[in-house]
């Protein structure tokens, strides 16, 4: 018991020290679009001489933003489709992602879950019955459907039951789809060099599927769920 309270102080006072630090020195700045588009020509010429360097940096960027539910992850994201193109791109920010939100997870789960489960324990159990009864299908949805933050779905999803392993392949699957959308728009963006690029086909169009997306998927869900967890449920006996 004492082994595990030391092991969760450390954990928090990390989480906390990296926080402040990012928050005092305005580190911010450096996820912002405006930057990263200023600063396009410069990664791209270090990207095209330190090929891996540059991939592994950005993925150890991407992960500890994300673990640490830094803002900057949907930015990071479209900057993934600018520097490495849609299929590279696509690749490498579904894994940062994926790592990123699991260890948000575990963060979460290691220094959340106990107080949460004290304070709001029937709220919880409410969810764990969700997941209980639909399985993986559950947080398959709420990845799919982007109604709520990225950060909040690693944070809740945490201070559930839900086996770390199976949080780490739904929330892959799930969120292939958006980054797909995201890394084009980004790839898009990263084409323009003047006002008269905004009104480029290409552009137009990542962006209407970017809108359409959410309301996309809510309607094919709305039919597939029903279909999916009743086919999970045992039949009652006549």
């Amino acid at each position: 018991m004492k082994k595990n309270l030391v092991k969760k102080s450390i954990l928090g006072a990390l989480v906390i020290c990296v926080v402040t630090v990012f928050f005092y020195y305005d580190l911010g700045q450096y996820l912002s679009l405006e930057y990263l588009k200023s600063s396009q020509e410069k990664f791209q010429l270090l990207y095209e001489q330190h090929q891996l360097a540059v991939i592994a940096a950005y993925m150890a960027i991407y992960i500890l933003v994300t673990a640490l539910s830094l803002p900057g992850a949907a930015v990071m994201t479209l900057a993934g489709g600018g520097f490495f193109g849609l299929v590279l791109g696509t690749v490498v920010v579904s894994f940062a992602s994926t790592i990123g939100a699991a260890l948000a997870c575990l963060v979460a789960r290691t220094l959340l879950r106990d107080w949460v489960q004290q304070r709001f324990g029937g709220k919880l159990q409410t969810i764990n019955e969700g997941i209980d009864r639909e399985g993986g299908f559950y947080l398959f949805t709420m990845r799919l459907i982007p109604v709520f933050p990225f950060f909040v779905i690693n944070l809740v999803m945490g201070l559930t039951t839900m086996r770390l392993i199976t949080f780490f392949w739904v929330s892959q699957l799930g969120m292939l789809p958006g980054t797909i959308v995201y890394v084009n728009a980004g790839k898009e963006l990263a084409k323009i060099d003047s006002l008269s690029g905004i009104l480029s086909p290409s552009l137009i169009a990542s962006f209407v599927i970017l809108g359409l997306f959410p309301l996309t998927v809510k309607k094919i869900m709305q039919f597939v769920r029903p279909r999916v967890i009743g086919a999970g449920q045992p039949k009652e006996e006549e």
